[in-house]
């Protein structure tokens, strides 16, 4: 295990592939976190008893065999990535849900063997909680996704850029790490600093205020990063299981 890996500590955090890459191999638990929007909208469909199937960003044979398997693709219905399209969403609907950082995420943290779990800031505890329990014991890594420059999330082209650190991912990242250590878990440097970034924020402030919040209230979503910023308000924590992700 090398110094990238963290050692020594329970707890350990860094971003996007890169991080699921370096942490993967040595611990039991990776949470992907990608507050705005995938984890928020997982939260909302597997709290109504849903599911969510993810699916790499512009992975085609991933669509088709998501149609296969009978889920309803995001985006081709009234359900869509936004958080504010499946506050209504029936109970057991097979969601398909394709995006660049917080399905992609999933999809590489699966093949590590890992137990894999969607957080937000919604349920930062509820995740926190589950992660603690299905660690037993060993090491959980935190993975705030982070956004990609250069992403057209309608357009064709380049599909990722390099990395960008993102104020939302960090404090949901945060949130789970707080709520971690209340359970006494020790906490690397990198998921301390998180954990006190999150403590010292007004969280609505910030993703309304943030890069991210803004450029979807610029779009007229503004309820979409209303039900982002808020905190431990449901007790779902979603597992990937089999591929799928789902309330356990």
């Amino acid at each position: 295990m090398g110094i990238w890996a963290q050692p020594g500590r329970d707890v350990r955090l860094e971003w996007g592939g890169e991080g699921v890459a370096a942490l993967g191999g040595s611990c039991a638990v990776l949470v992907v976190v990608d507050v705005l929007s995938f984890g928020t909208t997982t939260d909302l469909v597997t709290s109504r008893g849903g599911r969510v199937l993810p699916v790499r960003w512009r992975d085609e044979r991933g669509v088709a065999e998501a149609r296969e398997a009978g889920a309803v693709l995001a985006g081709e219905g009234a359900w869509t990535l936004r958080p504010s399209s499946v506050t209504e969403i029936p109970s057991g609907t097979l969601l398909a849900l394709p995006s660049p950082n917080g399905a992609t995420l999933c999809a590489a943290a699966a093949a590590t063997g890992a137990h894999v779990l969607a957080g937000c800031l919604r349920n930062a505890s509820a995740v926190a909680a589950k992660a603690h329990e299905l660690a037993d014991g060993r090491a959980i890594a935190v993975i705030p996704g982070g956004e990609r420059w250069g992403v057209d999330m309608l357009g064709e082209g380049k599909e990722f850029g390099p990395l960008r650190p993102c104020v939302e991912d960090q404090l949901g990242a945060g949130a789970i790490v707080a709520a971690l250590r209340q359970r006494g878990r020790s906490a690397s440097a990198e998921a301390a600093l998180a954990a006190a970034a999150y403590a010292a924020t007004d969280v609505a402030a910030a993703l309304r205020g943030c890069s991210s919040g803004r450029e979807l209230a610029a779009t007229g979503h503004e309820a979409d990063v209303a039900l982002a910023a808020q905190v431990d308000v449901s007790e779902t924590a979603p597992v990937l299981c089999q591929g799928i992700l789902e309330r356990t």
